[in-house]
């Protein structure tokens, strides 16, 4: 049985061409660990806490573009907001999802740097999964660990640590 292409190969490949430009190897590195991590721990976020299958693709994109200026334009002022625009532009340019879509997608995007916050149960899924990708990248660093989105996933998840 041959692949099946989807929406998520579509900004994925929009993805990887913003990525391999980076000059930077050790920035490309993390760029690509960091936002193909959140995303597939946002898929994974969004179908345990009862979301379909198509949310979870949703919630992967957002996973994948939260920090796309971050990386791509660099600074982390305002990279919430201005990682949103960057995906309303590609999102829209692909031709592929509805506007009801790229706004949820984007306005879980603008909201993720907002921890402290709580927002709809979708942005709580990106804010959830990109402490998630931080925290499981290196779980013996305290750093994360400490952070109580982290405790409240654990917990969630029933794991001791």
């Amino acid at each position: 049985m041959d692949r099946q292409y989807t929406r998520i190969d579509s900004v994925r490949a929009v993805l990887d061409a913003a990525l391999k430009a980076i000059p930077d190897e050790e920035k490309k590195r993390c760029a690509y660990v960091h936002l193909y991590g959140t995303g597939q721990a946002a898929a994974f976020l969004s179908m345990k806490r009862g979301g379909d299958r198509a949310t979870a693709e949703l919630a992967e994109i957002a996973g994948m573009l939260h920090d796309y200026a971050k990386y791509i334009e660099g600074g982390k002022e305002e990279h919430a907001d201005r990682s949103a625009r960057y995906a309303q532009v590609h999102l829209k340019e692909l031709g592929e999802f509805s506007e009801a879509e790229i706004r949820l997608v984007c306005n879980a995007i603008a909201a993720h740097s907002s921890k402290d916050t709580v927002g709809s149960p979708f942005d709580e899924v990106l804010k959830d999964a990109d402490e998630m990708q931080h925290y499981f990248r290196n779980p013996v660093e305290e750093h994360y660990f400490r952070h109580e989105r982290v405790q409240q996933l654990l917990r969630e998840f029933g794991i001791r640590a």
